[in-house]
C-alpha cells in the first residue's frame, strides 16, 4: 500500500490470523485487521531494544489522517528521548485508591497507631473513602475530588475533617512510595469544617447524683461492679477510657498506675486514696489479668458505651458523654487552684495547648484571689480614698 488512506482501509478484508498494513509515508504507522474485520491504526517503533506497538484508534471513530497525526506526535515523542506505549501501560498497570488505603492500612497503620486509631482510619477508608474515590488511579485525584468528598460530608463536620485528615496522611504517603509527583496532595488548601470544642463538666450536685445512680444499679444488679467502678475510676483519675477499660493489676505498683502504652507513649498515673480503695474492694478473677473484667473469660470489659447510656437516661444527665468525666476532673483541678502545668501532667498532655482549654476554669481561681486581695485594700481606706487609720493593722515590726 503506498498510502493508507479511508478507501484502501475501507477495502481490506478480515483473514484467519490478524494482519498488519503499513503506511510507505510513514514507517511505523500502520492499521491492524483482526479475524472480526475490525481495524485499529497503530504505531509501532523500537525503544531500548525492543518493539513496541501502541494503537491510535479505531477506523471510523477517528479518519486516517487523524491517525497519522496522532503517528507523528508518538514518532516524535521517541525521537525526544521518550517512550509513549511504556507509559500508557504504566498508567494502566498504576494502583487505585482501593490500593492504597490496603498498603496504608497494612504497612504504615499496624506500625505507627494505636488500636482506636487504626479502627478510626479503616473505618474511614471503608465507609467513606473506598466507596467515593476507591476506583480513581492514584494520580489521577485532584483538589476538586477531595473538595467533593469533604462537602458531601458537611452535615457531619467532625467527621468530614477527619476523613480529610486520612486522605492527606495517605497522598504524603504515596508520595513517599513514589506514586504521586512531591508536593502534589489534592488535600491541600481544602479548608477544614470549624469544629467548636465540647465543655460539659458536672456540677457538684450532678456528680453527687452520678455516684448516687452508679451505686443503685450495681445493688439492683443491672451492672457489675467492674462496670460501675470503671466510670468511678474515671471520675476519679481522669484517665481516658481505654486506660481504664485495659487496666491490668500488674500495671498498679503502690498508689501509682503505671500504664506502659497510653495515647502519648507510657506515662504513670498518681492514684488518690479513694481510686486506691475503690481498686482493693473490686473483686479479681482468677486467670483475668485485667482490673475491669468483662463476661468472657480472661478479657475486660469490650463495651462500656451500652451501659453508659442506660446510666445517664437513669442519672437524667442525657447530654454527658464518658469523656466528660475526664473534662469534669481536669475542671475540679482547675478550680481547686492547680496551674494548667498541673493539670496536663495529671491528665499526660504532651502539649500545653491540649490544656489550655481549661485556662478560663484556672483564671477564675486568679480571679477570686485578685478581688480578696481587693478587699483587703479597700478595708484599708477610708471613704475618700485616703487611709484610715481605724481601719489600718499596725504592721508589726518584728516581721521582716
Amino acid at each position: 500500500m503506498k498510502s493508507i488512506t479511508k478507501r484502501s482501509v475501507d477495502a481490506l478484508t478480515p483473514k484467519d490470523r490478524e494482519f498488519f498494513v503499513w503506511d510507505r509515508q510513514i514507517p511505523g504507522f500502520g492499521v491492524r485487521v483482526s479475524p472480526k474485520g475490525r481495524k485499529v491504526y497503530v504505531v509501532q517503533y523500537r525503544n531500548g531494544g525492543r518493539t513496541r506497538r501502541m494503537s491510535l484508534g479505531v477506523h471510523g471513530a477517528i479518519t486516517p489522517d487523524q491517525a497519522r497525526d496522532l503517528a507523528r506526535q508518538r514518532l516524535g515523542e521517541v525521537a525526544s528521548g521518550e517512550d509513549p506505549s511504556g507509559q500508557v501501560q504504566r498508567e494502566r498497570r498504576a494502583p487505585n485508591i482501593n490500593a492504597l488505603c490496603d498498603r496504608f492500612l497494612d504497612e504504615y497503620v499496624p506500625l505507627r497507631c494505636k488500636p482506636t486509631t487504626a479502627r478510626e482510619y479503616r473505618r474511614a477508608c471503608d465507609l467513606f473513602i473506598r466507596p467515593k474515590l476507591g476506583t480513581h488511579r492514584i494520580q489521577d485525584v485532584t483538589r476538586p475530588d477531595v473538595a467533593e468528598l469533604h462537602h458531601n460530608l458537611r452535615n457531619k463536620p467532625y467527621q468530614a475533617n477527619r476523613v480529610l485528615g486520612v486522605l492527606s496522611k495517605m497522598f504524603n504517603l504515596a508520595e513517599v512510595w513514589g506514586l504521586r509527583p512531591d508536593g502534589s496532595n489534592p488535600t491541600r488548601h481544602v479548608q477544614k469544617y470549624p469544629e467548636r470544642k465540647r465543655e460539659r463538666f458536672l456540677s457538684p450536685e450532678e456528680i453527687e447524683t452520678l455516684w448516687q445512680t452508679l451505686e443503685h444499679v450495681v445493688t439492683r444488679g443491672d451492672e457489675t461492679v467492674h462496670v460501675a467502678a470503671a466510670f468511678k475510676l474515671l471520675l476519679l483519675t481522669g484517665c481516658r477510657l481505654s486506660e481504664i477499660q485495659t487496666m491490668k493489676w500488674s500495671y498498679i505498683r503502690g498508689n501509682t498506675l503505671w500504664l506502659p502504652d497510653a495515647k502519648t507513649g507510657p506515662r504513670r498515673v498518681i492514684l488518690s486514696a479513694s481510686a486506691l480503695q475503690l481498686i482493693a474492694d473490686l473483686p479479681s478473677v482468677d486467670g483475668n489479668p485485667y482490673v475491669i473484667v468483662g463476661a468472657i473469660d480472661g478479657q475486660h470489659v469490650t463495651d462500656l458505651q451500652k451501659p453508659w447510656r442506660r446510666i445517664r437516661k437513669e442519672a437524667k444527665l442525657e447530654d454527658v458523654r464518658i469523656h466528660d468525666l475526664r473534662h469534669t476532673y481536669a475542671s475540679l483541678a482547675a478550680m481547686a487552684g492547680h496551674s494548667l502545668h498541673m493539670i496536663g501532667k495529671l491528665l499526660g498532655h504532651t502539649q500545653a495547648q491540649t490544656t489550655a482549654r481549661y485556662a478560663h476554669l484556672a483564671d477564675a481561681v486568679t480571679r477570686r484571689a485578685a478581688d480578696e486581695v481587693d478587699g483587703l485594700i479597700s478595708g484599708f481606706l477610708g471613704p475618700s480614698g485616703e487611709s484610715s487609720e481605724s481601719n489600718v493593722t499596725p504592721i508589726r515590726s518584728d516581721i521582716a
